[in-house]
């Protein structure tokens, strides 16, 4: 993905969200300071620092990056050089006289003559500059020089853990991507993803814990994450952020789990229900569609809906049906990838969003990672993405930091526009 081409794919997270995650300052989380003029370019970096485990704090002009030096030192700064190269100068003269120790990585669409130039003066003030950064940039840039600092936080896939042990060793969490309405590009729920936080190997994806398990061990799973789903986003709702949670629970632990207790349970507190998404993959429900029409209908009261994720394949399956319980059809990643360029992957994707609109479904693009996907989609009429581009999996308390800078960046512009306003009344 282009960071130029992230224009206008950054979403606004909500207007209460600055209350939430206050907690996680000083948690010694690595800290990022970005500075740029272009808003997509800061909101774009962010979203991928904060995917990769680091805060960050944006600005788009030096000024204010200056003053904020003078309070808090990331461990990095990401400092733009636009066509004038003076406020990237100034910013890291700035750096060198308050002695800063962390890494300076300079960027800029220009030649590398003046990239050259603004690094020599970081480097005459005993600065840690890094090799220039030319735009326009991809995600995988950007991952590299935190990978290589070791200020994010890999996840690890070497080692193995059986489900059982990390559940008795309280190892497991839940980590939450961001879902986005497409179009008016903004918030409107979170997927829950299970994780597994091992003493020695660190961070571990499913694919390490979920392998051999057992139905027993698979519903405790789903029931720990909804749990504890209801609870984090109960805490959002109750700071003004409504979200819709999703999660992913095989249909033999659906059957089997006590959802509608463990719902009613937790539903006290929403002051307003934002209701309830089950993700359920399409190679186990296709074959089940009875079981799944009966479930729908047992779940509907509590406003708890199917979604059938990683849908394309079985299409022909679904298309000839007169009755579809499902509520979402999440369009599989394969389609996804490269659909605004793709002469096969377009019409599918476009064919998938038609059927699920045909009976009031709702279309949901997953692994996003292109803006250029994004906009195809979007002009396709799909309604909701997810994906590395809008925002990755990220522990709850990152993603409480997420909403909380978009909230005070809109604080900002808000702030900003009411002064304008004051100033030049119409």
């Amino acid at each position: 993905m282009s960071a130029n081409a992230a224009q206008g794919t950054a979403a606004s997270l909500g207007t209460a969200a600055d209350k939430v995650g206050e907690a996680a300052e000083g948690s010694g989380v690595p800290l990022c300071f970005v500075v740029d003029d272009d808003a997509s370019i800061r909101h774009f970096l962010s979203l991928v620092l904060h995917g990769a485990g680091v805060d960050t704090e944006e600005f788009a002009d030096g000024a204010s990056f200056r003053a904020a030096i003078a309070r808090r030192s990331p461990e990095i700064v990401f400092i733009n050089i636009a066509i004038e190269a003076t406020e990237a100068i100034e910013c890291v003269v700035a750096l060198g006289k308050k002695n800063y120790r962390g890494y300076v990585q300079l960027m800029s669409g220009r030649g590398s003559a003046v990239l050259e130039h603004v690094k020599s003066i970081g480097l005459r003030h005993q600065l840690q500059m890094l090799p220039p950064l030319k735009k326009p940039f991809d995600t995988g840039a950007v991952l590299k020089i935190l990978h290589e600092r070791k200020l994010s936080h890999p996840a690890s896939q070497a080692a193995r853990v059986d489900l059982a042990e990390a559940l008795r060793q309280n190892w497991i969490e839940f980590w939450y991507q961001p879902k986005i309405d497409l179009r008016k590009r903004q918030l409107v729920g979170a997927e829950a993803f299970a994780r597994a936080r091992h003493p020695q190997s660190g961070v571990l994806m499913p694919g390490a814990f979920m392998p051999g398990a057992s139905e027993a061990d698979l519903i405790a799973l789903s029931e720990k994450g909804l749990e504890q789903g209801l609870r984090t986003t109960a805490t959002y709702a109750n700071l003004g952020v409504n979200l819709r949670l999703a999660i992913n629970i095989p249909i033999n632990a659906l059957v089997k789990m006590a959802m509608a207790d463990i719902v009613q349970a937790h539903r006290s507190q929403f002051e307003k229900w934002p209701g309830l998404t089950i993700d359920v993959s399409e190679d186990q429900i296709i074959t089940e569609l009875a079981l799944a029409k009966e479930l729908a209908e047992k779940l509907r009261p509590l406003d708890v809906h199917l979604a059938i994720d990683h849908f394309g394949r079985a299409y022909s399956a679904l298309a000839q049906l007169k009755e579809r319980p499902f509520a979402e059809l999440k369009l599989d990643r394969v389609f996804v990838t490269d659909c605004g360029t793709d002469r096969v992957n377009a019409p599918l994707c476009k064919t998938v969003i038609n059927l699920a609109h045909n009976f009031g479904a709702v279309a949901v693009g997953i692994g996003i990672e292109k803006a250029s996907d994004a906009l195809a989609l979007t002009s396709m009429g799909c309604d909701y993405g997810q994906g590395f581009l809008l925002g990755q999996p990220m522990p709850g308390e990152r993603f409480a930091s997420l909403l909380r800078q978009r909230a005070a960046s809109q604080g900002r512009q808000l702030t900003a526009q009411r002064a304008a306003e004051e100033k030049h009344p119409a």
